[in-house]
């Protein structure tokens, strides 16, 4: 948004115009300058400001899940957190990994396509001299990664993982299917360099060290659900649920209570002779038609208007409306 200018400024141009220090061609440029936006179309933001949000909002309790997890399985103190969260294209994602390093291929049906997570080879070091028996204090670990050390990776990314399902389900349920595991990622083909992908980077803080974890999600894989990354219509969801939950308590308490309902099916004026006289049998004219809707009475006051008939062996009603307060008279 421009700047607002103040009475002060705005009379130095009307003086400057009117004593020829400056055209009107030179505001009119400084004008159209403040509207151009830079936007490199080979890598289009394809992802709103509120998905992101969204994804934070997901993989914050993602993070704090983690935790938990990461310190049952080392038992060390371990925190997890999210440093950043931005749009990126799946070249610069794989550039910035280093070679060696763990990344993870694995699906999240209902999600299209592969989605990578990627763990830094200090994390991945460490954890596996911990769970081996070390104190996983090393600084710096420069080799390759054997079969041994694959498998004990691989399955704790897979244990970590397993908690995206309870990260996602106040979103969607989801499940984890883990692929296959790379050790170079300039190996893995299995996105378009220029593809869109949402970078997540978590921070690990395990014992007195510090390492990253990566989480990389194709826009191509959440493309059909981004509704559902739309922070209002979770609320919306919610308040549904919980308007149907209290619909329901309602009803369920409504039934244990006794109501004293009748039906009235007209109304006539007979005399006292006549009524003392009345033997079973006797036939009472009312002042409705048989085709005609009766009165529905609940507790005094009448509610509903029916039409009479036999349910089964009985007499019934059905109900054909409802009585507002506001009408004395069905027409």
């Amino acid at each position: 948004m421009a700047d607002v200018l103040s009475q002060s400024e705005i009379d130095a141009l009307l003086s400057a115009l009117s004593a020829g220090e400056l055209e009107p061609e030179e505001l009119q440029k400084d004008e159209e300058k403040q509207k151009v936006k830079v936007y490199d179309f080979r890598s289009p933001q394809k992802f709103s400001k509120e998905h992101i949000r969204a994804l934070e909002l997901i993989h914050d309790n993602f993070a704090r899940i983690i935790s938990n997890f990461l310190t049952a399985q080392v038992r060390k103190n371990t925190k997890v957190k999210i440093e950043n969260i931005e749009q990126v294209t799946y070249e610069e994602f794989i550039h910035s990994v280093s070679n060696p390093t763990t990344l993870l291929l694995f699906k999240m049906p209902p999600l299209n396509g592969s989605i990578l997570f990627e763990m830094n080879p200090s994390f991945s070091f460490q954890v596996i001299d911990i769970l081996l028996g070390g104190t996983g204090e090393r600084r710096h670990v420069s080799k390759e990664f054997t079969d041994i050390d694959k498998n004990i990776i691989t399955q704790v990314g897979t244990g970590v993982l397993s908690n995206l399902k309870l990260a996602w389900e106040d979103v969607m349920d989801i499940d984890i299917e883990v692929e296959s595991l790379e050790t170079n990622p300039a190996l893995n083909q299995t996105l378009a360099p220029n593809e869109p992908v949402a970078l997540i980077t978590f921070s690990v803080e395990m014992g007195k060290s510090n390492t990253f974890i990566n989480l990389c999600i194709p826009y191509l894989s959440i493309e059909k659900i981004l509704d559902k990354l739309v922070m209002r219509n979770w609320f919306q969801a919610g308040a549904e649920e919980d308007l149907e939950h209290t619909r329901h308590d309602i009803e369920k308490r409504l039934d244990v209570v006794d109501v004293n309902v009748k039906v009235e099916l007209g109304n006539t004026e007979i005399s006292i002779d006549d009524f003392l006289k009345l033997v079973t049998g006797d036939v009472i004219k009312l002042d409705n038609k048989y085709n005609s809707p009766v009165t529905v009475v609940v507790e005094d006051e009448k509610c509903y208007l029916a039409k009479p008939g036999i349910v089964g062996k009985n007499m019934g009603v059905a109900i054909l409306d409802i009585i507002g307060k506001d009408v004395e008279d069905y027409e």
